[in-house]
C-alpha cells in the first residue's frame, strides 16, 4: 500500500480525470496501472481464464475505459479499486457468456472435443456458476457479497475492506468465512 500522500494524490487525480482532465487521467492511470494489472492477472488466474481472449492488460484497459465513462463519485483509492474489481468481474463474466453462446451455435463452428476444449468449457461454466452464486448471495446479504467482491476480485486487505464497509477487521473475517461457505455450497451443491 502506498503512502497517505500518494493515495491522496491518486484520489485527486482520479477525480480530475473523471471531470474530463486528460492529463490527470494519464497520471492517474500511470499511478494505479500496476495495482490494476496485478488485480486482473490474479482474477484471471483464479477463474482459470488463462486460455481466454482476455489478458490482464486487455482486462485493465477495458475496465479503465468502462470506469472512465461511468458517472460515480470517487471517494478514495480503495473505493476506486473496488469499482475496478466490479468492472473486471463484469467483463470476465460477459466474455465467458459470449464464449458459451458461441459454442451453442452462435458461430456454428465445429470443434473436436479434446481435453483442452473440454477444460475451457468447464472453466467458463465455473465462472458463470460463481457469478450466479454471488448474485444469490447479494440478494441474501449484500455485505457478504461486498466482502467477496472486495477480497476475491479486488484483492483488498481486511483492513481496507473494513474501512470501506465501516465495520471491524474481525467482522470482515467472519463475513469472509460465511461467504466462502455459502459460495462453496452453491457452486458444489453440497449441504
Amino acid at each position: 500500500m502506498g503512502s497517505q500522500k500518494e493515495e491522496t494524490s491518486l484520489t485527486e487525480l482520479l477525480r480530475e480525470a473523471q471531470g474530463g482532465d486528460p492529463s490527470a487521467a494519464e497520471q492517474a492511470y500511470g499511478l494505479i496501472y500496476r495495482r490494476l494489472h496485478d488485480q486482473a492477472r490474479s482474477q484471471l488466474r483464479r477463474q482459470g481464464a488463462e486460455h481466454a481472449t482476455l489478458t490482464p492488460t486487455v482486462l485493465v484497459h477495458e475496465a479503465w475505459l468502462k470506469l472512465s465513462a461511468a458517472d460515480f463519485k470517487i471517494n478514495d483509492r480503495e473505493h476506486y479499486l473496488a469499482m475496478a474489481s466490479t468492472a473486471m468481474r463484469q467483463i470476465v463474466v460477459d466474455a465467458a457468456r459470449a464464449r458459451m453462446s458461441q459454442k451453442r451455435g452462435g458461430q456454428a463452428v465445429r470443434v473436436t472435443l479434446t481435453d483442452e476444449v473440454m477444460a475451457r468449457d468447464a472453466q467458463d461454466v465455473d465462472v458463470l456458476k460463481l457469478e450466479e452464486a454471488l448474485q444469490r448471495l447479494e440478494q441474501l446479504d449484500a455485505r457478504l457479497a461486498k466482502v467477496v467482491q472486495y477480497r476475491y476480485f479486488a484483492g483488498l486487505t481486511e483492513e481496507e475492506i473494513a474501512s470501506l464497509l465501516g465495520v471491524t477487521d474481525r467482522t470482515v473475517r467472519r463475513d469472509w468465512r460465511k461467504a466462502r461457505a455459502f459460495l462453496h455450497r452453491e457452486i458444489r451443491g453440497s449441504p
